[in-house]
This record gives structure tokens, C-alpha cells and sequence, in this order.
């Protein structure tokens, strides 16, 4: 039988760059745009995800109002160490990536998705995660390259819209991280 010991803050910042040279670290190759996501909290989940995975950068796309006490608790002020955008335009912000290399990948069960996990990512890479109940745009997924999805076994069809995100962010940038 084991016993759980939990390391202290000490120990797990052994491994952990020092704060400032953090912030000029390279991150890996991956955007994460979020088309219209409403909700404070899972903003702020996906900015605790950024940096939980080092990915370059949060662009938050559409006219919101977002509760900074929420998203801060969310994201346990963890926005210092990541680098959050905001824009008017989910169309416009994917095509300035666009032409800038990126290959964009929306998170969207439609007739062109495919799993998740059986698509090889490749750098630099966009995530695109729609709005809580729409999901992601028609113009969004017009400008990707891939529609990709979470398979689902049970009785439900989708999931929140950060738990999505975390599930297919882990594999994305695990791969992107390996080819690095």
C-alpha cells in the first residue's frame, strides 16, 4: 500500500525555469484562438492550459464582456506568464495567421471532422475552440485546414468547451513538442 506525499511548492520549483527567464523561454508553436467563448471561466482555463503547456500564445476573438474576478480565479492568475490577445475578428485574426504559416485546426463534430487523435499536427499550429453553445463559426472552419473532434462513447455529445480544449491541447502540443 503507498503512501500519496505531496511536494512542496520548494520542490516542484526545481524543475521549473526561474520566473523571469520564463517569460523569454521559447514556447512551442501552437496558438490557441477562441471563437467567440463567452464564458470567464473557461477563458480562464485556457489560459491556465497555456501555460501549463508552454504554448505561444491565447487569442481571445469576438465583442465580450469577461469578468477579470472570475478569469483571474479560473486561470489562478496565471495571465502574467501567458500571452493573452484580444480581437474584434475570429476571420480576420485566422487569416493574419494564415498567411503567416500556421495550420489551423477547429475543434467541431461536423460532417469533415475527423478524431482527434488520428491526425499527425504539424508547427506552427492553431486550435480553434468555438462558443459554448455554437460552437466554432462557419467562417472559422471555412479558413482550416482540418475539422478535427473527441470521439464520444457515451450518452452525451459534447463536452465544456474547456475540457475539449484540454483533451485535444495535451495532444497537439505533445506532438509539436516531440518534433521540436
Amino acid at each position: 500500500m503507498s503512501s500519496k506525499i505531496q511536494l512542496s511548492k520548494e520542490e516542484l520549483r526545481l524543475t521549473k525555469p526561474a520566473r523571469d527567464e520564463y517569460l523569454t523561454k521559447p514556447k512551442i508553436p501552437l496558438i490557441v484562438v477562441l471563437d467567440h467563448v463567452t464564458n470567464s471561466y473557461n477563458i480562464g482555463a485556457f489560459i491556465r492550459l497555456a501555460d501549463a503547456f508552454a504554448i505561444e500564445k491565447v487569442i481571445v476573438c469576438g465583442a465580450l464582456t469577461i469578468s477579470d474576478k472570475k478569469m483571474k480565479k479560473a486561470s489562478r492568475n496565471e495571465a502574467k506568464w501567458v500571452d493573452v490577445e484580444y480581437s474584434d475578428s475570429t476571420t480576420t485574426t485566422l487569416q493574419n495567421l494564415l498567411d503567416n504559416g500556421h495550420t489551423i485546426y477547429s475543434v467541431e463534430l461536423c460532417q469533415a471532422s475527423v478524431d482527434y487523435s488520428c491526425v499527425a499536427y504539424s508547427s506552427p499550429a492553431v486550435l480553434v475552440l468555438g462558443n459554448e453553445r455554437k460552437g466554432v463559426s462557419e467562417e472559422a472552419l471555412k479558413l482550416s485546414h482540418h475539422q478535427i473532434h473527441i470521439p464520444m462513447f457515451g450518452m452525451g455529445n459534447s463536452l465544456n468547451v474547456s475540457t475539449a480544449g484540454a483533451i485535444v491541447l495535451a495532444e497537439c502540443a505533445n506532438q509539436i513538442r516531440k518534433q521540436s
